[in-house]
């Protein structure tokens, strides 16, 4: 991320300097300098560095209101990914309840890795096809596919299947370049102003389509965790508090729909995954309206519990959703 630099006006040195003095004074200067920059206080900070004051954007809720006459949670089961997205949607009250006509709605998949589909380290392509076919019937005016991927993002959407998938299914995938981040005021404990992908700004609905996996810093990649992708800058950065940060990019982000892929499960070495070995078939799609009692149910999938992943209780704690699915209105159900 580049410098701000504020320009100053040069002082002039006075005539009674000797030749010594400056010569000392500078080398104090250029001392002080290299302090600074190997303290990385010139390129470092709790957020990226602009060149010049720009607009501020705030996300805005992208939710819909809540219903008593649905349940908050869709457990389907089955072998047709098209058959169990669209039960989940009537579970929950039918597309029309999200998705209206002329909506421009934007997918977020996970899309981080140069992966083929069955290694599970990006969402499936079936799920993304599905949900964006759905949108597509219900009226949306256009159906966006982003990620900011880690690896290679034109790899990453050829191998995982995903681009020709969402292509097929008339959404338009978007690989956001240097130029497509707005700078975004997060409202967090550890993200304060943040470049976020531009399409956030500029759509009226976004449905979240996480991969159920292991993940070797936060334990898992879920719901909350995904959001990850939607920002640029120095993400490594925001590893030394993980846990935090996933609850913040999940406190600014209140997408219309999650819908979890639990169809391919990879269970161990993620995010990355690579071996077929470390992938179990669950066959299964979550959908709701609660992300952290999506990420506390998914976790069943990977063989932990609430209390081993910390950013369950922090997200409870500010308010986000319930750990306890059990204590929600759900369905389950097989297709």
């Amino acid at each position: 991320m580049s410098q701000h630099s504020e320009k100053k006006t040069p002082q002039k040195v006075q005539a009674t300097w000797s030749r010594r003095r400056f010569v000392e004074r500078m080398g104090v200067l250029a001392g002080v300098s290299t302090v600074l920059a190997a303290g990385g206080l010139w390129i470092r900070g709790s957020e990226p560095v602009r060149h010049r004051q720009e607009e501020i954007f705030k996300l805005k809720d992208f939710r819909v209101p809540e219903s008593s006459r649905h349940p908050i949670l869709a457990i389907v089961h089955g072998n047709h990914v098209e058959s169990m997205v669209r039960e989940a949607f009537n579970t929950l009250g039918g597309v029309e309840r999200f998705i209206q006509k002329g909506d421009r709605v934007l997918l977020k998949p996970n899309v981080g890795w140069d992966r083929l589909p069955e290694q599970a380290a990006n969402t499936g392509p079936e799920l993304v096809a599905s949900v964006a076919r759905l949108c597509r019937e219900a009226g949306a005016s256009r159906v966006w596919v982003t990620d900011v991927s880690l690896n290679d993002p034109g790899r990453c959407f050829v191998r995982s299947g995903i681009e020709q998938a969402a292509q097929q299914a008339g959404a338009h995938v978007f690989l956001p370049g240097k130029d497509d981040f707005r700078a975004t005021d997060m409202g967090g404990k550890l993200l304060k102003v943040w470049p976020v992908n531009r399409l956030f700004h500029q759509v009226d609905k976004v449905i979240n389509l996480p991969i159920v996996k292991h993940h070797s810093l936060s334990g898992c990649t879920l719901a909350m965790k995904n959001w990850y992708g939607i920002i640029g800058g120095r993400r490594n950065q925001l590893h030394q508090d993980i846990h935090t940060s996933i609850v913040d990019l999940a406190a600014a982000v209140r997408p219309t729909l999650t819908i979890m892929d639990a169809t391919r499960v990879l269970k161990a070495n993620g995010p990355t995954g690579g071996s077929l070995d470390d992938v179990v078939h669950h066959e299964t799609i979550l959908a709701g309206l609660d992300e952290v009692a999506l990420d506390s149910l998914a976790l069943g999938h990977l063989d932990l519990t609430p209390d081993k992943i910390p950013f369950l209780a922090l997200a409870e704690a500010r308010g986000l959703g319930r750990v306890r699915w059990q204590d929600l209105n759900r369905s389950e159900t097989r297709v």
